[in-house]
């Protein structure tokens, strides 16, 4: 098994992992939101610190690259890219969407048959990223940024349960009212969580590319004019 450095800055939560073996060595975690910039260095400088004194050797650096926060993302992305270049590393992708899933399968057990999970990720008003995958992570609704109606999703919910999750799911139970949606409140995405998709895509030698890597996106980004102060 690899030891490995996980980074996850794509929402509200910063965290950083270091796994090995199946197990979680150190982790960090900040829930406060906004505080990717100023905490993610000393949760990565931890992380190493332990590697050291421990005689380890690092395997990859792996980074939640998205969907997400915009701002988020760069900075755990550049985090990672620095890192991987610098300790001559691999660097590995892992997409938020699943990540989500495979927190949901891990931590909450459902017992029923032909399941889908639809993650999401809140973007503005009633948009959200989001896609459907079924227990083996393959997409059944490829990734994609959704505004939310009555009838989203319909289709899969006619022939199979559906387990939506994730930030963006708060605004889905408001219009999707259908007997077969199970909504699961409370699921984030963080480093711990990125173990098990870290260590299976160092196994297939699935790595990014560390100087032309970019975040998984959905959407081009767009800024906002700040009100002006009235006098």
């Amino acid at each position: 098994m690899a030891t490995i450095l996980n980074i996850e800055t794509s929402t509200q939560v910063c965290s950083v992992a270091l796994t090995s073996e199946g197990q979680v060595l150190e982790h960090h975690e900040n829930y406060d939101g906004q505080t990717h910039a100023t905490l993610l260095s000393a949760y990565v400088k931890s992380a190493l610190d332990y590697v050291h004194s421990r005689e380890l050797k690092l395997d990859a650096i792996a980074v939640s690259i998205g969907p997400g926060s915009y701002t988020g993302l760069r900075i755990g992305l550049s985090e990672a890219k620095g890192l991987a270049f610098g300790l001559e590393v691999p660097l590995i992708g892992v997409n938020t969407l699943q990540l989500l899933v495979v927190s949901t399968m891990f931590n909450h057990f459902i017992d029923e048959d032909e399941l889908l999970y639809v993650p999401m990720i809140d973007a503005r008003r009633m948009e959200v990223y989001t896609a459907a995958y079924n227990p083996a992570l393959e997409a059944v609704i490829e990734p994609q940024a959704m505004i939310l109606d009555e009838n989203s999703f319909a289709n899969i919910l006619e022939s199979h349960k559906v387990v939506f999750m994730g930030n963006g799911s708060t605004k889905a139970r408001d219009v999707i009212k259908h007997p077969n949606a199970i909504f699961i409140d409370g699921v984030k995405p963080v480093a711990v969580d990125m173990l098990a998709l870290a260590e299976k895509a160092f196994r297939e030698s699935r790595f990014i590319d560390v100087a032309y890597s970019t975040p998984l996106y959905l959407k081009e980004f767009q800024a906002t004019t700040p009100k002006k102060k009235v006098l």
